[in-house]
This record gives C-alpha cells, sequence and structure tokens, in this order.
C-alpha cells in the first residue's frame, strides 16, 4: 500500500495521471497571436476538437485550432480510456422519449465512434496501445436481465458482434466472482487516450491543419464573419466549433447552463508483471459494471491496472483518490488489496440533463458539440464526423442530434449539483435494494 516516491514526475501542463506519465513525445505549439485568417476554428483540442478539425481537413478545410492547455489536457487525456459504444440512455430511452424515427437514427450511429476510431489509428499508424473487447459487468440478476435486453435492441439496430456471458465465462474477462455475468461487446475495447489525442493532433498537422495551445477563449462573435478573441489573437474565421464539453468555462455563455461538470476518478497500480494481468484478465478486454455509480476497469500495455469510477457532481476532487477507490479494487481483486498505487488522478466530463449528447447551432456559422455524460471516447469521434459533414454541406446526421429537444438544468447552477446528487441517491437505493 505504499506510495511510489516517483509518482509525481509527470509534464508540469497535465494532471497527475499515469497517461501524462506515459505519453508519447509532442512538440510545443505556440500560442495565437496577431489576427489570424481560418476557413474553420475549432475551440478544443480534446477528441471534440481534434475529431471534428481532422474530418474537416480530410475534406480539405484550412483549420486552426485552439487549446487553453495542451492538446488533451482535460477529459480526453485523463479519462478511462475504454472504447464503450452506445450513450449514457440506451435506445429503448430514446424511443420513448423521441419517437421511433429518432431512436432509428441515432442506433444507425451509435457504434461508429469504435469504428472511426480504429481506422484513424490504422490510417495514421497512431501509437496507442488499441486493444479490442469490452465488457459490461452484472453484478445480480436484474443487471443481467437489461443486459439482455440491450444485447436484443442493439443487435435490431445491426450491431451483432455480442455475446452474452454467464458466471463462469464472464471470468475469462474478469477473474473475480462479483459478476453473475455480461456482455460482451467486440466492437468496443480500450485505449491510451492521450497517445490517442496526440496522434489525431499529428495527423491534423500533417494535413496542413494548425493547433495553438496556451490561447484560452475569452469572447466569441457569431458574425459573418465569426471572430474568436483570446488575449493575444483574433481568428477570424467562416465557421467555428465549440468542442470545449466540460472545460468550457464562461467562454461562450449560451452553452453554459447545458451541461454540468462532474468529476470521476481513476487510478494505476505498480506494474503487475505480464502473469497477474493475464490471469486477472485473461482476455484483454475492459470492463464496466452496471451500477448507476460504476467501477471501470483494464489493464495498461506495462500491466497495471487501471481503475476507475465515482462520480463528484459539480466537478470537484476528491480529497483522497486513492482512500476514495481502493475498497472498490478489494472488492473487485481481493488479491490486489494492498498493491501500490502509483497514480491517481481526476477529470472532468460534461452531462447534460438528458443524458444524450447536445449538438447544435448557435448561429449559421457556429456549431458545437458536447455532453456525452459518460460515453465520450467513442461519441466524441462520432460528433466531429458529423459536424464537419454538416459544415461541408450534408446535415442530416447531425441534424439528427441537433433536432432532439435539450433543457437547461432545473435550478440553474445553484441547484444542479444537489438536486443530481439527489437524483443519485435514489438510483442507487435502488439497486442497494435489489429494485
Amino acid at each position: 500500500m505504499s506510495r511510489n516516491p516517483n509518482k509525481q514526475r509527470f509534464p508540469a501542463p497535465h494532471a497527475p495521471s499515469y497517461y501524462a506519465q506515459s505519453a508519447n513525445t509532442a512538440p510545443e505549439r505556440p500560442a495565437a497571436r496577431g489576427e489570424i485568417r481560418a476557413q474553420a476554428c475549432v475551440i478544443g483540442a480534446g477528441f471534440s476538437g481534434l475529431s471534428t478539425a481532422l474530418a474537416l481537413a480530410e475534406r480539405g478545410y484550412q483549420v486552426i485550432v485552439l487549446e487553453a492547455s495542451h492538446v488533451g489536457w482535460g477529459a480526453s487525456g485523463r479519462n478511462g480510456g475504454q472504447l464503450v459504444n452506445g450513450y449514457s440512455r440506451d435506445l429503448d430511452v430514446v424511443e420513448q422519449r423521441y419517437g421511433t424515427e429518432a431512436a432509428r437514427a441515432l442506433g444507425a450511429m451509435a457504434f461508429e465512434g469504435a469504428d472511426i476510431i480504429r481506422e484513424r489509428v490504422a490510417r495514421y499508424d497512431i501509437d496507442c496501445h488499441l486493444r479490442a473487447g469490452g465488457v459490461f459487468a452484472a453484478l445480480n440478476a436484474r443487471q443481467m436481465a437489461d443486459l439482455k435486453t440491450r444485447k436484443t435492441s442493439w443487435e435490431a439496430h445491426g450491431h451483432d458482434d455480442l455475446e452474452l456471458l454467464d458466471d463462469t465465462t464472464i471470468r475469462e474477462h474478469a477473474a473475480t466472482d462479483l459478476y453473475v455475468g455480461g456482455l460482451l461487446d467486440r466492437r468496443g475495447g480500450h485505449v491510451h487516450p492521450m497517445n490517442l489525442a496526440l496522434g489525431e493532433a499529428a495527423a491534423l498537422e500533417s494535413l496542413g491543419g494548425v493547433i495553438h495551445e496556451q490561447s484560452p477563449v475569452v469572447r466569441l462573435e457569431h458574425g459573418p464573419p465569426a471572430r474568436v478573441h483570446t488575449d493575444a489573437a483574433t481568428i477570424t474565421a467562416d465557421t467555428v466549433v465549440v468542442c470545449g464539453n466540460a472545460y468550457l468555462g464562461n467562454a461562450v455563455p449560451d452553452l453554459r447552463d447545458r451541461v454540468m461538470p462532474v468529476a470521476t476518478q481513476v487510478m494505476a497500480t505498480e506494474p503487475l508483471g505480464a502473469d497477474v494481468a493475464n490471469r486477472l484478465m485473461p482476455a484483454g478486454s475492459c470492463v464496466e459494471d452496471c451500477n448507476y455509480m460504476l467501477d471501470y476497469y483494464r489493464m495498461s500495455g506495462d500491466h497495471r491496472l487501471l481503475f476507475g469510477g465515482g462520480t463528484v457532481y459539480g466537478g470537484t476532487t476528491p480529497a483522497d483518490i486513492e482512500a476514495k477507490l481502493r475498497p472498490h479494487l478489494k472488492r473487485t481483486f481481493p488479491e490486489l488489496a494492498e498493491a501500490r498505487i502509483d497514480y491517481a488522478w481526476s477529470g472532468n466530463f460534461a452531462l447534460t440533463l438528458t443524458r444524450i449528447p447536445h449538438l447544435g447551432q448557435l448561429a449559421d456559422n457556429v456549431y458545437f458539440s458536447h455532453g456525452y455524460s459518460g460515453h465520450g471516447v467513442t461519441t466524441t469521434h462520432l460528433a466531429g464526423v458529423l459536424l464537419a459533414e454538416a459544415i461541408d454541406g450534408d446535415a442530416s446526421r447531425f441534424n439528427a442530434f441537433a433536432g432532439l429537444k435539450n433543457h437547461a438544468f432545473p435550478g440553474g447552477r445553484l441547484l444542479r449539483v444537489p438536486l443530481s446528487v439527489l437524483g443519485s441517491w435514489y438510483y442507487q437505493t435502488k439497486e442497494k435494494l435489489g429494485m
């Protein structure tokens, strides 16, 4: 349980994460200065912004990306690294809420994000330790029944690379007595997220795109043309795409109350060695359980267990991340109860009231995408392609999301956290009672 004395040796701009410590070499990108002209200006160099910019550059657009800190600094460089298909609300919920046509449209895109990642990793030769296979793990019969329903629903929308697991076969993915079964999604998987972001940034630059780091946006004028202001530069662009997500702050007031920052935490054990790693997680898949406050974990390329979970509404960091997560690690893998934790960090994702990603326009030439509600690794990549399609003249798939009703959190910024905590308490109580 002792701590690694070297655990704080990480690049200064980033959170104290395993990902920052093991990131591939990246160049320093100068801040934006002076008057700059661009066809498209993207705000944010996380997955949303990079996916959008790369998709636009592939279509021949001249693109500039503004990043307040460094590439992958926010959620894109801190998350669990899991390629989880679907959305934070199942497709049957989408159908009940928005109708059959909306469910059909979103269902047709629900499994595309992971495929986009795989295609880009192959095309641009991105070194990010991409592995196939993701498991949803059920802790009780009710959760298992829900997974059977999900399998039927996903198959109805064209995703048939799925397998139900019983209490024996799930141990091929997680050697623990905790689960009664699960659902294997072979089109899921996991990745070193910061190295994916750095690889996509390099791919964008290879196509002529420009990234300015340490260039926080302070003001946006819709135009046309639109103007994006930092403290040291003004970018005039035909089109602007806002992709700040949970870290946008007050730069675009129109979007501020549409999402709520939510913190989740991850920790990385000491290297466990190939034998232990292969015994605990033989198939090399990533796993997330089906609880409302879920745990998620996977093995890294150097055989550390990356274990995450927990939710803090409002986006604050717990005083002791290790103390918060270690009981969950011990419950899952008792033999790791005393394993040394080398890294522990927190990061924010953006939650919408509906738990469905929010895509739309603030003006004819100003687009935005945010609020992936915990499914950001894959859905951000889909969103980037949809934004590029819309900007390039085909908004049909973009409009499938943009046409969905999205509401601000009731009570505004003052009440959104206590109301969300109350809702969370309700669902966790139901789980404890087996309801």
